[in-house]
């Protein structure tokens, strides 16, 4: 899961755990955006207020039938404050920002008692994002939780732009032939690139029932359909495009197949097979332009630190290592800031006891104990794997 118990505060962004969430006094949840590992843990069950975006709202509502009323949408753009405590004497202003990833992904600002904090969720690097106000004004962040899914040098790939028409390119070559998408899942992502594919190409775009369901709440263009003797391009998961069914597609009826993403291997050489990297994350060089760009105090990575590998090969360890960004931190001081009485009472209202009970979460090393009253924190002091501009450079 790819989420986060913000530390020392009373919210939480894609973090879903309901018994680790008591333990910290989390009572504000945020949604990035409807992938499957950013919502793990969810379900009808849900019992606290979400803040997402409109079109995420509609999405959550479908897919985990969470009650109506606990979903809190809001507009991309938007600012909106909101009450830390139970007698609103403490709030927060929440910024809202297209995270350019899938539909309904957002990336959210945080402003209050704790200083600035900037999440990305997952997103595609985009020099237009400088284009709103409060990014162009190079408002200070202390805090910058960062996409760090392709943070490696070998993660470098095109524009969404440019691999749409390797894609374009790849079909006009092949006239004849029906095209099988291979895509990461069959709930969400690609929805541009697929619209302009059924265009180009005057054809329906064959996809499952529940990606259809899907697609009917995004309110795109009626490209879509169930059919599969409808269209001559057709959507699948990655993991279908083997050696085997390729064969067997090309007994009924001459077919390419066309992975669409960033990172992929174990198919190279296979006829008919053709791979582009196609990405919904921010490439190596897109990350460092954004945080030169944004100057934080200090980041954490999104994605935990593990032992495993992703898809492009580069170790998990590695990609959460945030020192590659160290010079272009804002290497003035951290800030200092101490928990409002009346935010601490929010957090473990309904405890027998809140004072001593107050916990700040280690974003890697789980729940540790800390004074009651917090004390005086920095806003970055509870974080074992981000970089500052204390640390150490990348050698």
């Amino acid at each position: 899961m790819n989420g986060h118990v913000i530390p020392y505060t009373p919210f939480a962004v894609d973090f879903w755990r309901s018994r680790q969430c008591d333990r910290t006094g989390t009572r504000l949840f945020f949604l990035t955006h409807m992938h499957a590992d950013h919502t793990s843990g969810l379900s009808p069950s849900w019992k606290h207020p979400i803040y997402c975006s409109e079109v995420t709202a509609k999405l959550l509502k479908q897919k985990f039938d969470i009650t109506p009323e606990l979903v809190r949408p809001l507009a991309v753009g938007e600012s909106r404050i909101l009450p830390l405590d139970e007698t609103r004497q403490e709030t927060m202003t929440v910024k809202v920002f297209d995270a350019n990833h899938c539909p309904g992904a957002v990336m959210f600002l945080f402003q209050g008692y704790f200083g600035s904090i900037f999440y990305t969720g997952d997103f595609r690097y985009s020099s237009e994002m400088f284009g709103h106000d409060v990014l162009a004004k190079r408002q200070s962040i202390d805090v910058l939780y960062l996409d760090n899914t392709y943070c490696s040098p070998e993660c470098e790939f095109p524009s969404r732009t440019q691999a749409t028409q390797m894609i374009k390119d790849i079909i006009s070559r092949h006239p004849g032939h029906d095209i099988v998408l291979g895509v990461s899942s069959n709930a969400l992502g690609k929805e541009d690139m697929l619209v302009e594919l059924a265009k180009t190409f005057q054809t329906w775009v064959v996809v499952t029932p529940q990606r259809l369901e899907t697609l009917k709440l995004l309110e795109l263009p009626n490209v879509f359909t169930t059919d599969p003797e409808a269209g001559r391009i057709r959507v699948a998961l990655k993991y279908q495009i083997t050696r085997k069914n390729i064969d067997r597609w090309n007994k009924e009826k001459p077919t390419i197949a066309i992975i669409a993403s960033s990172m992929y291997a174990g198919l190279d050489g296979i006829p008919n097979v053709h791979i582009v990297p196609y990405s919904d994350h921010s490439s190596h060089r897109e990350l460092h332009e954004f945080v030169s760009r944004l100057k934080p105090r200090s980041i954490i990575p999104v994605v935990r630190a593990g032992n495993g590998k992703g898809e492009s090969g580069a170790s998990l360890q590695r990609r959460a290592d945030m020192h590659c960004f160290d010079n272009y931190l804002d290497s003035s001081a951290k800030r200092k800031f101490q928990v409002p009485e009346s935010v601490e009472k929010f957090m473990y209202h309904g405890s027998n006891s809140a004072t001593g009970r107050i916990k700040g979460t280690s974003i890697f090393d789980g729940p540790k104990r800390v004074r009651s009253k917090l004390g005086v924190h920095y806003i970055d002091d509870d974080s074992t794997e981000h970089s500052t501009s204390e640390n150490r450079k990348c050698t």
